[in-house]
């Protein structure tokens, strides 16, 4: 048991560091061209292999983990696969990034710059909007990657401070991931791994959702109100679809992928099948347009290229050192400390302890330990939606919470605006507090009156 803590905490704080500190490298091309490799995953990595050659737990233990009821398509029992998780969520990355390089994020964007006319404040509330409607459909990650360049190329040339947008972006995204359980990765992982399905997780989250995303935006108003007085002199371009039929197919694919997402319990097929055969759907008839108009299938593979590919042995190592955790009863251990206040208590310890776990291991290994504590049953149900609520409202706390925030600070710094760890984790805590006691009053609400 010694064992096993001495590596999973060596290994966690490896991981925090690379996050931190070297998230990727990167290598120049004869040919003048940059290649980013990642390399944050390689910590939980080697803290795998630790583990097996330590014989904590036996390769075929963990490989049944990895592999579980992996044949089945039909919904059997709330047994969480990892692997089942990885497909729905690089199956749903696809949709959207498709969505990205045909276009659609941009003109979203340029539309709501061109409504906001002159003035920052309504800029502020339009961005607000947008950025919270598309990651309740799309991707929190997505989102952020997507929009964070254009908000510093705007403000650069229309000489606003950025500051202000980068964190309405970030922090919209990352509260309105919970919506839906398709959102973020992790809840995937924490809903998958109780059996919760995509109603009843609509149903608990919903409320705590838009009360969080009120309180958030509030906050974040008031912060930056005297900065949002200065009038906006620059002109816009002109929004434009660059592939309206690729936006078109995507679209299209994302709207039937969502809607048989929410009567997946009805038609009794696992969300993982429904969103791989989406993606595969989406693939297949991106390459039969191309081929009819005799165009080479570019969106295609350039979106390929930007699936973040090492969240797969991230999250893949991360769960073979939390079984080890979990057969050693650390696991449990923690599960019944955090619930020791009573079920009444269990919502305010599991959000509480969400937020802050997630900015010492980061949120994904955060939920793939949260979820192992579910399996204790000393996690009741509304626990499981309060760490959900941990793991994305902990994203805003500091950049350390989630990748994506390492990667906003990383592309703000190459666009010339001083936006890092200090500043990001001032404005972050302002907001995270009040607005993780929101969610969590949400969810009171929900458990008294909804569930």
């Amino acid at each position: 048991m010694i064992a096993t803590i001495i590596i999973s905490v060596i290994t966690c704080a490896f991981t925090v560091t690379l996050v931190l500190f070297k998230p990727s490298v990167v290598f120049n091309t004869k040919n003048g061209r940059e290649i980013r490799f990642s390399v944050f995953w390689i910590a939980p990595f080697v803290g795998c292999i630790a583990v097996l050659i330590s014989n904590v737990i036996s390769p075929a233990e963990a490989w049944a983990g990895l592999t579980y009821d992996m044949g089945s398509i039909l919904l059997t029992d709330s047994t969480v696969n990892p692997l089942k998780i990885v497909i729905l969520f690089f199956s749903m990355t696809l949709i959207s990034i498709v969505l990205d390089e045909a276009g659609f994020f941009k003109y979203l964007a340029l539309k709501t710059l061109q409504k906001a006319g002159e003035s920052q404040k309504r800029l502020f509330v339009l961005l607000y909007v947008i950025v919270s409607v598309l990651t309740v459909f799309t991707s929190n990650d997505i989102v952020i990657l997507t929009f964070t360049p254009f908000i510093c190329c705007f403000c650069a040339n229309a000489k606003i401070d950025p500051v202000p947008y980068i964190m309405a972006e970030f922090v919209a995204a990352n509260t309105l991931s919970m919506f839906l359980i398709i959102g973020n990765p992790t809840n995937i992982y924490l809903a998958s791994g109780y059996g919760i399905s995509f109603l009843n997780y609509l149903t608990a989250m919903a409320l705590p959702t838009v009360m969080g995303a009120v309180v958030a935006f509030v906050v974040l108003y008031l912060l930056f109100f005297k900065k949002l007085q200065l009038p906006i002199v620059k002109s816009y371009e002109t929004p434009t679809l660059t592939d309206k039929p690729l936006t078109a197919i995507s679209l299209v694919h994302l709207i039937v992928c969502i809607v048989l997402l929410m009567v997946s319990d009805f038609i009794g097929v696992q969300m993982w099948f429904i969103t791989l055969i989406s993606a595969g759907s989406t693939v297949l008839c991106i390459l039969l347009y191309c081929a009819i108009k005799k165009r080479k299938p570019t969106v295609l593979w350039d979106s390929l290229k930007r699936i973040p590919w090492t969240l797969a042995p991230f999250v893949l190592s991360m769960f073979v050192i939390i079984l080890a955790l979990e057969k050693c009863g650390v696991s449990a251990a923690l599960a019944s400390f955090l619930a020791s206040g009573g079920d009444e208590l269990n919502i305010l310890s599991f959000g509480l302890s969400g937020v802050l776990v997630a900015n010492l291991v980061n949120n994904i290994p955060m939920s793939v330990l949260y979820s192992s504590m579910a399996k204790t049953g000393n996690m009741k149900l509304m626990g499981v939606f309060a760490s959900v609520a941990g793991s994305n409202v902990g994203a805003y706390l500091t950049p350390v919470g989630a990748l994506a925030g390492i990667m906003c600070v990383d592309i703000t710094n190459k666009h010339g605006v001083k936006f890092g760890f200090l500043n990001f984790a001032k404005y972050g805590v302002i907001t995270a507090v009040p607005t993780i006691l929101a969610v969590i009053g949400g969810l009171y609400i929900s458990a008294l009156y909804i569930l």
